[in-house]
């Protein structure tokens, strides 16, 4: 009972510490709010307002019915040039996409000679460009389709295809990009948050106070844990349900008591990071350039900016010792397929016995590191 309520106290000193950080706090509500929205909707994988030219050599009604076909929001309304002013406007930037129809293109069309319509692309724009293109197209066959098909040539595909999107019907890519911001702050904030309290101790002399206490190692970080996981956590609901369900929109399929129980067992393990990250360090800048190395190489492969898939064999391999990857999965499990414990209970054990045993490892660091200090 002692134990317990060392721990409860020491944990309420971490929140009043971090409370008091003005500057902190700020950057605290800054990222679980506006960092959310920004990276949400900042960042798309759609293709949006793309600037759009043509190049009519033929002035059929077929090219002025392309021509009227591109609209907002995927499209800015198209614009004519010539011919020898692409190179130039495509040079300053002008239009992302031109397309160019050549001359008798509705009359070598009507006559089965299947005319080359060019679509020149600036590519610095990769994922605008890669995206655009297969819209342009799609939209120029579409069209051109439809068009023959009130003459006598007849132009049926083949194949019907009918595309079912699950989970996300509508393609939106802010539903996606939301959750994974989440995900991105809960693991860099949490381990910030307990990594610059040990040094911050360590700097202002109050770990030399707690050492002449009759308190034990695991007091002193089992208190950091629950304080700074806690903070974290309460942060993490107000971001899910004021910015994501509320601003932005995003569906919550399944569980979310059962999402949040995942969320405690990785805040278990980050904050153990956090310990361990701080008592490698020797200064808060050391520690900052540990973070770099670390926290950015979790996040890239966790499977929230490439799937998992789409890396080499070995390296899946190796990310399926980090707790970052299964934290992903079973958030995306459960948030957009409606996943219940049944689907999810491989991803909790791994992040609980990965997060186990690194506490248990920084705890001995760390226990080390009084003992230096003693």
């Amino acid at each position: 009972m002692r134990t317990l309520l060392n721990i409860f106290w020491l944990g309420l000193k971490e929140i009043v510490s971090l409370l008091s950080d003005v500057v902190m706090v700020i950057f605290l509500c800054y990222a679980f709010t506006m960092a959310i929205y920004v990276q949400a909707t900042g960042i798309s994988t759609q293709v949006n307002n793309a600037s759009i030219a043509f190049v009519d050599e033929d002035s059929s009604a077929l090219s002025k019915e392309l021509f009227n076909a591109f609209l907002p929001p995927y499209f800015q309304y198209p614009k004519y040039i010539e011919a020898r002013d692409v190179e130039d406007a495509m040079d300053k930037g002008l239009f992302m996409f031109v397309v160019a129809i050549p001359t008798r293109f509705e009359s070598d069309l009507r006559a089965g000679r299947n005319p080359d319509v060019q679509v020149n692309v600036d590519a610095t724009a990769m994922k605008q460009a890669g995206i655009g293109a297969d819209y342009i197209k799609n939209i120029i066959n579409q069209r051109t389709s439809t068009f023959l098909k009130r003459t006598d040539e007849k132009a049926r595909e083949p194949v019907n295809l009918v595309v079912r999107r699950m989970f996300n019907p509508n393609g939106i890519s802010a539903w996606f990009t939301s959750v994974v911001a989440i995900i991105n702050q809960v693991t860099l904030l949490t381990v910030v948050l307990t990594g610059a309290a040990v040094i911050r101790e360590r700097e202002h002399g109050t770990l030399e106070h707690l050492l002449v206490m009759p308190l034990s190692a695991f007091e002193i970080a089992m208190a950091k844990v629950w304080a700074n996981g806690l903070v974290i956590l309460i942060a993490t609901g107000f971001s899910l349900f004021l910015i994501v369900k509320t601003v932005l929109q995003v569906p919550f399929a399944g569980s979310i008591p059962l999402w949040f129980c995942g969320v405690v067992l990785y805040l278990f393990f980050t904050t153990a990071l956090g310990i361990f990250l701080g008592t490698i360090s020797r200064s808060m800048a050391q520690f900052a350039l540990l973070i770099v190395l670390v926290i950015v190489l979790m996040q890239l492969l966790s499977g929230g900016t490439t799937p998992i898939e789409s890396q080499p064999k070995w390296l899946q391999y190796i990310t399926f010792f980090l707790p970052s990857r299964h934290f992903v999965s079973f958030s995306q499990v459960i948030i957009y397929r409606g996943g219940g414990l049944s689907a999810v209970w491989l991803q909790f054990l791994m992040v609980t016995a990965i997060g186990l045993g690194f506490f248990v490892y920084s705890l001995v660091l760390f226990r080390k590191s009084i003992a230096v200090t003693k």
